[in-house]
């Protein structure tokens, strides 16, 4: 009877010890019914008819469109054409550039450093590449001919200020003007749209010898900082930026399509990139545009491409983003893999600029450590739930993560500029107005 009693209270322990470990594993995603995850299937046909209009106008080609609820993809579909001149369709598993929702996935690799004890958020960052030391903040710019004279800056940079961009390091080729200007004559770019052979690491230490825009740690100034990012994690690794993702993020939650540089099998399911005649119609991109600087068009396909930008340089599919978003909606786990702590998705969603404002969205619109998050100064401005996470890339894609609602999304268009971006707006929308 003793005997009977300690199989069944073994039996018992080993099978809640399983089921706590599979809860704690992390939801993967699968398919599921719109009706039995709360969205109404003839309302979340609307997204069809709203891309549809606009696809009618000339405003757009076509876009990739994904919603999971739960884990369950409830809508994921190619809308309109790849190629409109040709009638091709557009594909959902079209690889897509996707910018700076590069910026996300580097967040989560310094995370992992930190909590690998490898950094601290407040270290300084030339503790690591020392030709940051004592940065110096531009006081004068002479536009005639790009000279400029410096003031010291009140502080270091620290890995924080990088993540937040608050550290006051500018955008080359898409920033302010005089940045624009200061970085394109001393050879540091934006990170993208790069001709094969240019190296991060050389890009960053010219960057080093810059200066800011401002002191750090003073204003919101959208920067190179995740370029820098991704070269830290080369100086505390060994590795190069491609080889960690692949080894720490991208092999273990099974993203088999995201890359820097495409693969030759793959390369031709890389999605045309479009942009706009004076009308504001769609047009194709030319191979080669000027963007304070020539910009190749199709840079993902370069053979021997070396330059891994942290900020904007990946390219990927809805769905291996989605898989992305699902393991930070499930606090750092995803099908058994454990990527990060809860206690680094915490810092990564929570307000880390205080009372400082984007000075692009608004004085209420706040960011974390990667992401732009709703707070209660910005919650009822947008369908958004309270704690939404999002962020979106240059060729006008946009991804969101509401831990609220359970909710994953990533809208995909691969357009510059985009004049009628307001279609990624409409689709929150769309999403939100679909749940029952």
């Amino acid at each position: 009877m003793k005997k009977n009693i300690v199989v069944l209270l073994l039996t018992v322990f080993v099978n809640s010890s399983t089921i706590t470990a599979q809860k704690n594993s992390g939801t993967p995603l699968s398919f599921g019914l719109p009706e039995q995850n709360n969205f109404s299937p003839e309302r979340l046909a609307r997204i069809d008819k709203v891309v549809q209009q606009y696809i009618d106008s000339g405003w757009i080609n076509g876009a990739i469109a994904l919603v999971a609820k739960n884990g369950k993809i409830v809508y994921y579909k190619g809308l309109g054409y790849d190629d409109k001149e040709l009638k091709q369709p557009m594909k959902k598993d079209a690889i897509f550039r996707i910018a700076s929702q590069t910026k996300a996935i580097t967040s989560v690799a310094i995370m992992q450093l930190v909590e690998e004890g490898k950094i601290l958020l407040d270290d300084p960052i030339y503790k690591y590449i020392p030709d940051f030391r004592k940065p110096v903040v531009l006081d004068k710019f002479n536009s005639a001919d790009s000279s400029y004279t410096t003031v010291p800056a009140k502080k270091e940079i620290t890995i924080r200020e990088l993540l937040t961009h608050t550290s006051g390091i500018g955008y080359a080729q898409i920033g302010a003007p005089q940045m624009n200007a200061i970085y394109s004559k001393a050879g540091v770019y934006g990170g993208i749209g790069l001709p094969a052979g240019m190296k991060l690491a050389t890009n960053i230490l010219r960057l080093a010898k810059l200066p800011l825009m401002h002191n750090p740690g003073e204003k919101w100034t959208y920067g190179l900082n995740d370029d820098v990012l991704g070269y830290l994690v080369e100086v505390l690794t060994g590795l190069s930026f491609d080889e960690y993702l692949k080894k720490k993020i991208f092999e273990p939650l099974g993203m088999k399509d995201t890359y820097f540089y495409i693969p030759m099998e793959k390369q031709s399911r890389l999605a045309n990139l479009y942009t706009e005649d004076s009308l504001k119609h769609i047009v194709k991109m030319p191979e080669t545009i000027q963007l304070n600087g020539n910009f190749y068009r199709d840079y993902p396909n370069l053979k021997g491409g070396t330059f891994y930008s942290g900020g904007g340089g990946l390219v990927s599919t809805a769905y291996d983003y989605a898989i992305f978003m699902q393991m930070l909606l499930n606090g750092g786990d995803y099908n058994g893999k454990h990527i990060l702590s809860k206690a680094s998705m915490r810092l990564m969603t929570t307000n880390q600029i205080g009372t400082m404002s984007r000075n692009t969205s608004g004085p209420d619109t706040k960011f974390g450590l990667g992401f732009e998050l709703v707070t209660p100064g910005s919650y009822g401005r947008s369908y958004y739930s309270m704690d939404t996470y999002s962020w979106g890339g240059m060729f006008s894609s946009s991804y969101w993560i509401d831990p609220t609602e359970k909710i994953v999304a990533q809208f995909v268009l691969q357009m510059l500029p985009a004049s009628h971006g307001d279609i990624n707006e409409k689709f929150k929308v769309q999403v939100y107005q679909a749940l029952q």
